[in-house]
């Protein structure tokens, strides 16, 4: 029987057995090898952390069956596939279980040399990509990025694939930052942000940054990032608020004459397909350009997932990639 993560009720998970879908045209089995946790959302959904009226209210009812970063390998294929064969290793974006029956365009097949356990930051790595698209980032930008978590590290890192040069990365968690560094970035910041515009010019040849790049998601920090965004400078909100009234512009939009850009997973058009950010991706992490080295800091079986969102919440900052491992499941 499969078994899958589902969240009960505000801060309660289990595993679970269900039955997965019956096999149809175009679809494919893929048995899970690992899950990867997008901490920001998943934890925004597990305390509850957003208001009344929002889109998050009316997307999280229990019960709710949480992740959407999977690698795993196929069992088996419906006649009319031809994309994918059993065998293959493929990432997809499906909740945390052990057992997926997936349409074929949804499976995508990893390179050999792919490494399964990192597989799944390709997802995260999307998210960040769309931030790229949206900006769009070029080569000699200078540019800051709030917040080291998952989002902030993949966009760390196509930063530096873009040919950026100054990325700064401001934090208050020590280690994530040494991710960072590591990811690409030049400058690292361990300060709140409003405590840090010295520095921040220090780090920028004197200058505030032109593009700065928010992924936490916080509604604070919205308005701290304005104020040290450049004249005429671009702001790209890539973390969604689970409190967005509390969310305000300041004078420095119109003062300062910013261009504030939202950018969302789902905003995918053609060229920039999801096949083809999963090409680039892979050849980029295959060839040494992009670096995920570290970024898994924890590994968990499924029927401890208990402990996991516990670890989560009581030390998210010791935190980054969180991993189900789905194979002895």
């Amino acid at each position: 029987m499969a078994k899958r993560l589902v969240f009960t009720a505000k801060q309660q998970v289990k595993l679970e057995t269900f039955e997965p879908k019956k096999m149809g045209p175009g679809m494919v089995a893929v048995r899970s090898l690992y899950s990867l946790v997008s901490t920001g959302t998943e934890m925004t959904i597990f305390n509850r952390n957003f208001d009344p009226g929002t889109p998050w209210e009316e997307w999280v009812k229990y019960p709710f069956y949480p992740g959407y970063a999977i690698c795993g390998q196929v069992e088996k294929v419906a006649k009319d596939v031809t994309s994918v064969k059993p065998g293959d290793r493929v990432v997809m974006q499906w909740e945390h279980a052990s057992m997926h029956v997936a349409p074929e365009e949804q499976c995508l097949v990893l390179p050999e040399e792919a490494d399964a356990r990192t597989a799944p930051w390709f997802v995260l790595a999307k998210i960040a990509f769309m931030g790229a698209k949206a900006a769009p980032y070029a080569m000699g930008d200078r540019m800051l990025v709030i917040g080291a978590g998952p989002i902030g590290q993949m966009t760390v890192r196509w930063a530096r694939a873009y040919g950026a040069e100054t990325i700064i990365v401001a934090d208050m968690v020590a280690p994530r930052l040494k991710l960072a560094q590591m990811g690409g970035a030049t400058h690292v910041i361990a300060k709140p942000l409003s405590d840090c515009v010295e520095e921040i010019k220090a780090a920028n040849h004197g200058e505030l940054p032109a593009l700065v790049v928010d992924t936490t998601g916080n509604h604070v920090v919205f308005a701290q990032a304005l104020a040290v965004c450049a004249p005429r400078g671009r702001m790209v909100l890539l973390g969604d608020t689970g409190t967005p009234d509390k969310q305000h512009l300041t004078a420095d939009v119109l003062q300062k004459g910013l261009k504030i850009i939202g950018a969302h997973s789902t905003h995918m058009d053609p060229p920039w397909t999801l096949h083809r950010i999963h090409r680039l991706f892979f050849r980029l992490l295959t060839t040494g350009r992009f670096d995920l080295t570290g970024l898994n800091t924890h590994a968990f079986k499924p029927q401890d997932c208990q402990e996991a969102y516990r670890v989560l919440n009581e030390h998210r900052g010791e935190t980054m990639g969180v991993i189900f491992d789905w194979t002895s499941a």
